[in-house]
């Protein structure tokens, strides 16, 4: 345990993997820029490559990644919050799957399901995020509402499919203002979808954020009813008068 704990004080891990992201993001915006001036507007030909839209739409997502990667730091300094630090290194451990992984080296047309699989995985991360917010608020002295595990649970199902929802507004917004293919209504070569296949995207994401964050927060209901039950335990046991 003193191994560990000396490990974890030589490196800050949060520290470590902002640090990557930061760099990497900064290296994709100038490779991005790089390539929205050397790539062609159009299709030359039956061969398919890459044009300045798709690299408009790397270039806004690494911007926004740069953008919102600084949110748990802003929120810890605003409200004087506590994030843990697990929970901050599992979101930069996200941003780096999304935008760099999946936009720049193109992962959601290479790896099958790589939206799919960041789904799950931002589904539980917010659900998770949303019963630390509220036992932060719960355990805080200042705060004079207790909410029970069930208020608990709700809010952090609800927030993390808000968080969801909200990701989706955006997609859809930038696809339209900027002819981008974030809600992958259109094939890699531009192919577009028709119907419920052209849904289908958005749907399946939305459903994946629901499932992933209802498992997360059905673990955490039981575990914070738990919690609660033993605190109620010791303030019901007798106290030794002698």
């Amino acid at each position: 345990m003193r191994a560990i704990a000396k490990i974890r004080k030589k490196y800050n891990w949060k520290n470590i993997a902002g640090w990557i992201l930061l760099i990497t993001l900064i290296l994709s915006i100038i490779y991005s820029v790089v390539q929205i001036v050397r790539s062609p507007a159009e299709p030359h030909g039956d061969e398919y490559e890459k044009l300045k839209s798709d690299y408009v739409l790397m270039l806004t997502q690494c911007i926004l990644g740069l953008i919102v990667m600084f949110i748990p730091s802003i929120i810890e300094r605003r409200w004087s919050i506590d994030i843990p630090n697990y929970m901050e290194i599992l979101y930069f451990i996200f941003l780096y799957c999304a935008i760099y992984l999946g936009e720049v080296r193109n992962f959601y047309y290479l790896i099958p399901y790589w939206d799919t699989i960041l789904h799950a995985f931002s589904g539980a991360m917010l659900g998770a995020l949303g019963f630390t917010l509220v036992s932060i608020l719960n355990d805080s002295a200042k705060i004079k509402i207790v909410l029970s595990p069930f208020f608990v649970s709700l809010f952090s199902f609800s927030f993390a499919l808000a968080s969801g929802a909200i990701w989706e507004i955006y997609e859809y917004a930038f696809d339209g203002f900027l002819s981008l293919n974030m809600q992958k209504f259109a094939l890699e070569d531009g192919t577009l979808l028709i119907g419920r296949a052209a849904l289908s995207d958005t749907m399946q994401d939305l459903i994946v954020d629901a499932i992933s964050a209802l498992a997360v927060v059905t673990v955490g209901h039981f575990t914070i009813k738990k919690k609660y039950a033993n605190k109620k335990i010791e303030i019901q046991e007798p106290q030794d008068v002698g």
